[in-house]
This record gives structure tokens, C-alpha cells and sequence, in this order.
């Protein structure tokens, strides 16, 4: 495979080796871990603001505008909010935010990234909305966390793929060449199109196809299985 000669893997996360992300449907009750952790928003209210930010960055995440400077969950909650609310209001929100954006890495994907690490350089591309913290915290439980020599959180410099900039900035971070890199994803748009714009190849895990991908998976699992 022409992926063999790659020394570096750039990997995104949501549908790659993270599952049941983006809990954001019309039937959710965030309220249940908002007040878990304290939070005195009444409950139709904090259902209500959380369904507000989620709308005000989705419909901006697929917008060429903001794909280097998409906003934070902060600066959505100080737009749609209907009123002042404090600091700590604020950061309970952000949590609840986040609570729910986040997922979980099943046992075999961690199996897999443990082998992939064992051939290749593993680095990180991640599109998330709210902070990263409780996603490292994740890694570390998981065990993962000391396997990726670079990662990119778009929460943290607010660039979302397709945009080229946080692949170019992880492999500058790497010291590495564009062709020594495979970025491996599960979206067309996202991974295979910001992956395009920065001159690395691109696999398709996740039942994602085309013919610009240099090879399509049904899973990181199955991809896994064909680099031993």
C-alpha cells in the first residue's frame, strides 16, 4: 500500500477512534449535569441557552468565514445568552457544553492506537468546540495520552478543518515533511479536503469514499489490520 512508506500519522478523533460524540438532539436534558455540578439556571432555561450556543456554532462551522477564526462556546454563550450571567455561571456552562460534545474510545480503539504507535509517529488534528481539558483527561484514563508527539485542538487557536493551517502547524510542530504524513479521518469535507489543501495524503476510515483518498476503511480497526 502506498501508505507504508508514511512515517507520521495524523489522526482526527470524532468518528476515527471517538464514538458517541455531539449529544446535542432535540430530546436532551442538559440540565441533568448542569445542576449535578451546582448550576442555578432553571432547567428549561439552561436547555434552552445550551440548544442556543449549539445552533449559533453549527451554523458557522461549515462557513468558509470562520474556519480560521471560529468562535469559542464562551463567545457563543455571550452572544445568544438573554441576559448577564456570571463567571462561574458561565464556566458551568461551558462544562455542560462540553460534557455533552464529548465521547468515549471503545477498548479496541485504544488496542489500535497502541499498535499504530508501535509503527508509525503518531500525532492529532481534532476539531472540538469547547475547551480541551476534559478530552485530555480522557486520553490520560484511556492510556493514550503519551502517544501523540503533537495535537491540534481547533478550541485552542480556533481554526476547524478543511482548513490547511492546523495540519501545516502540526507538521512544522513535527519537524517533518508533508509526504512522510498521512492524515487519517472519517469525513470527506473535513479530513480528506484540509489534508488536500496542506499536501499530505489522506485515508478514509468510517464508511467515508472517495476516490481522491489514497485508501477507504470501514474503521481505524481495519486500517490498523492492514499495516501488519
Amino acid at each position: 500500500m502506498v501508505f507504508e512508506a508514511k512515517k507520521v500519522i495524523l489522526l482526527d478523533m470524532n468518528g476515527t477512534f471517538m464514538f458517541g460524540e455531539d449529544r446535542f438532539g432535540s430530546g436532551e436534558d442538559y440540565s441533568e449535569y448542569y445542576h449535578g455540578i451546582g448550576g442555578k439556571l432553571e432547567k428549561r432555561s439552561i436547555n434552552r441557552l445550551i440548544t442556543k450556543v449549539y445552533a449559533y456554532l453549527d451554523a458557522r462551522y461549515p462557513d468558509e468565514r470562520y474556519r480560521d477564526n471560529f468562535p469559542t462556546v464562551k463567545e457563543a454563550i455571550s452572544v445568544v445568552a438573554d441576559s448577564a450571567l456570571s463567571r462561574s455561571e458561565i464556566d458551568r456552562i461551558v462544562s455542560t457544553f462540553s460534557f455533552h460534545e464529548h465521547g468515549h474510545i471503545p477498548d479496541q480503539y485504544v488496542e489500535t492506537l497502541l499498535a499504530l504507535a508501535g509503527k508509525f509517529t503518531l500525532a492529532a488534528v481534532i476539531d472540538i468546540w469547547a475547551p480541551k481539558e476534559r478530552w485530555l483527561r480522557t486520553f490520560s484514563d484511556r492510556g493514550i495520552d503519551g502517544l501523540f508527539k503533537a495535537i491540534s485542538f481547533s478550541s485552542d487557536h480556533g481554526m476547524v478543518k478543511p482548513s490547511p493551517k492546523p495540519f501545516k502547524r502540526i507538521v512544522k510542530a513535527l519537524g517533518c515533511r508533508e509526504q512522510d504524513c498521512l492524515v487519517v479521518g472519517d469525513s470527506v469535507r473535513r479530513d480528506l479536503g484540509g489534508a488536500r489543501a496542506a499536501g499530505v495524503d489522506c485515508v478514509l476510515v468510517g464508511g467515508a469514499d472517495d476516490s481522491r483518498a489514497v485508501a477507504c476503511y470501514p474503521s481505524l480497526l481495519a486500517f490498523k489490520d492492514d499495516c501488519y
